[in-house]
Order: structure tokens, then C-alpha cells, then sequence
């Protein structure tokens, strides 16, 4: 994680504002899923009926 200590922080900077930018940064740090492909596609086309239940259907 980064070191508090060495963060730019402005005069005007509150305790809340700085906590907001620290966990912006984090989010954004985060790994990314992938874009596009078919578990996009998927997702678009929405569940098709009886998708989560396969074994009623023969």
C-alpha cells in the first residue's frame, strides 16, 4: 500500500476529502475485468429460461 506520510495534501485538504481521494485511489488500483468477449455477450443477452436449471429440460 502507499505510504501516507509522503501523499500531497493541500492546506485546504480535510480528513474526509483526503480519505475520499485515498480510497479513489485504491478502487482504481484495482485489477480491471477483462472487456469484451463472450461473457459480455452473455451478460447483454441476458438468462436464457431454464439456464440456471438445466437438468428439468431434456
Amino acid at each position: 500500500m502507499t505510504d501516507e506520510a509522503n501523499d500531497p495534501v493541500t492546506p485546504a485538504e480535510t480528513p474526509a476529502r483526503k480519505a475520499l481521494r485515498l480510497k479513489q485511489a485504491r478502487l482504481e488500483a484495482r485489477p480491471k475485468p477483462p472487456r469484451g468477449g463472450k461473457f459480455q455477450k452473455d451478460q447483454a443477452a441476458g438468462v436464457n429460461p431454464g439456464a440456471n436449471r438445466p437438468w428439468t429440460h431434456k
